[in-house]
């Protein structure tokens, strides 16, 4: 099983062809610090219908679903960012 769903501030580029794709994440540690993580791989599978993740996060097409790599003290992390367009918040996940 993977981790919890909890909110995250997302950088992104927003592109001419209506193209949008995350540049960076923000996230509040247990420690109450900001920390700033840049987005080294991304695979957008927005748009493919309505389902649940491998993660247990229901999407639809409304959705965008980036599954992301960062670096989180040198070790390779894989994550899923999520946009929810009518509440405009983005979450994120962390495959363990």
């Amino acid at each position: 099983m993977c981790g919890s769903l909890f909110p995250v501030d997302v950088i992104c580029q927003h592109c001419t062809d209506g193209s949008v794709y995350p540049i960076k994440i923000r996230v509040t540690d247990e420690d109450g610090e900001t920390q700033v993580y840049m987005i080294r791989e991304y695979r957008d599978i927005s748009g493919q219908g309505s389902y649940s993740m491998p993660d247990g996060v229901h999407v639809s097409n409304d959705n965008l679903v980036y599954e992301c790599k960062i670096t989180n003290f040198g070790q390779n992390r894989l994550i899923r960012l999520y946009y929810e367009p009518h509440t405009r918040v983005w979450s994120m996940t962390v495959q363990m």
